[in-house]
């Protein structure tokens, strides 16, 4: 496999959906892509990319020191946080399994927060220092006009709270943490109705990610780079 020259940046969840066009477009531009999946000899499509495909389950903390210990001295310039999942939700509140919301808290929100821990001196080997982790407008407080899934929004929430304590702490040694809406994508997740595409979403993503600076530490946009209230 020829090594793209550029930037490196890691991406998670990348076997399908966004994440995987995400790899696609990435590695299209001249990075280098160390690619994640939590089954890689399962990931057929990450695979013919010819990107670096690395296993990681961010809720297996064993998993996330394993990927760690192989990359142990290898800078990453950008470190894209984007696997999750939708979680359990109901349409009625008396209906709800409560105990059941813990999973999706637990990899919306601590997953991305454990890889980012592991990765750290990772990342203060690299170049750019941009810790961008993919939310949703779900996870806006002020946006939220209409109630339910539970879960899914609260884990998005806590995962922007816990990237803008992160820029205010990391913010003297020059890092960029930013979260990110990818807009209603049609994915696994959502429906066919769903307005953008995969590889529209993750075009948009790409172009404001490589135009961070140092101004939008902190800061939540969508795919468009256009600004979401907390």
């Amino acid at each position: 496999m020829a090594i793209a020259k550029g930037d490196t940046v890691l991406i998670t969840g990348a076997n399908r959906g966004i994440g995987l066009a995400l790899a696609t477009q990435f590695q299209q531009q001249g990075y280098q892509v160390i690619a994640t999946a939590r089954k890689p000899q399962q990931a057929m499509e990450l695979n013919q990319l010819g990107v670096e495909v690395q296993q990681l389950d961010i809720a297996d903390k064993a998993s996330v020191a394993a990927l760690a210990q192989r990359l142990k001295d290898r800078p990453v310039d950008i470190l894209l946080n984007n696997a999750g999942i939708s979680g359990h939700s109901t349409t009625a509140f008396k209906d709800l399994d409560i105990e059941r919301l813990g999973q999706v808290l637990d990899i919306n929100s601590l997953g991305a927060l454990r890889v980012t821990q592991a990765l750290l001196p990772n990342l203060q080997q690299g170049s750019r220092k941009v810790v961008a982790s993919v939310s949703s407008r779900m996870g806006s407080i002020a946006q939220n006009t209409s109630g339910g899934a539970l879960g899914y929004r609260a884990s998005k929430t806590a995962l922007n709270s816990f990237n803008k304590s992160l820029s205010i702490e990391f913010a003297p040694q020059g890092f960029i943490f930013v979260v990110l809406h990818p807009g209603w994508v049609r994915t696994d997740m959502t429906s066919d109705s769903a307005t953008y595409s995969t590889e529209q979403s993750a075009a948009g993503l790409l172009q404001v990610i490589a135009g961070l600076n140092k101004a939008d530490n902190g800061r939540f946009y969508n795919f468009k780079g256009e600004a979401i209230d907390w």
